[in-house]
């Protein structure tokens, strides 16, 4: 299976703990691990993504740069895709799904829920049943 909640890619961005987060920024982590079921089904199913929910403590200027929002990662000989990242902003209990990129003014109270994406799935489902039957 594959590896769950890593970057498979050299980024500007770290898997940084949430005390440093804490600690660092106005702001406190509400959700923090693995999201369930994102990883493409296959032979060898694809990692998970992560979601991470942070509550804005003070005024925040806030940019995003994601991708893998709008075309999920692709499952290779036959492996289905991951699903889909995801980027939502709940300010006054209301929830806005925003782009993969974006630029924003956050009020103290204001969350941003990230889901990252999972991977892709490699080689056919139905392989993977057969082991167990």
């Amino acid at each position: 299976a594959g590896e769950s909640a890593v970057h498979s890619h050299m980024t500007n961005t770290l898997n940084t703990p949430v005390e440093a987060l804490e600690y660092a920024y106005p702001l406190l982590v509400r959700e923090y691990g693995l999201r369930r079921g994102s990883g493409g089904q296959g032979a060898h199913r694809g990692g998970e993504g992560l979601t991470r929910e942070v509550e804005f403590l003070g005024p925040t200027e806030v940019t995003v740069l994601s991708d893998r929002r709008v075309h999920a990662p692709y499952g290779l000989a036959g492996g289905a895709p991951g699903a889909t990242g995801r980027n939502v902003l709940i300010t006054g209990g209301e929830a806005r799904e925003l782009p993969g990129k974006c630029h924003f003014a956050a009020a103290p109270g204001d969350r941003l829920r990230v889901e990252t994406p999972g991977g892709g799935g490699y080689g056919y489902y139905l392989y993977n049943i057969a082991k167990f039957e």
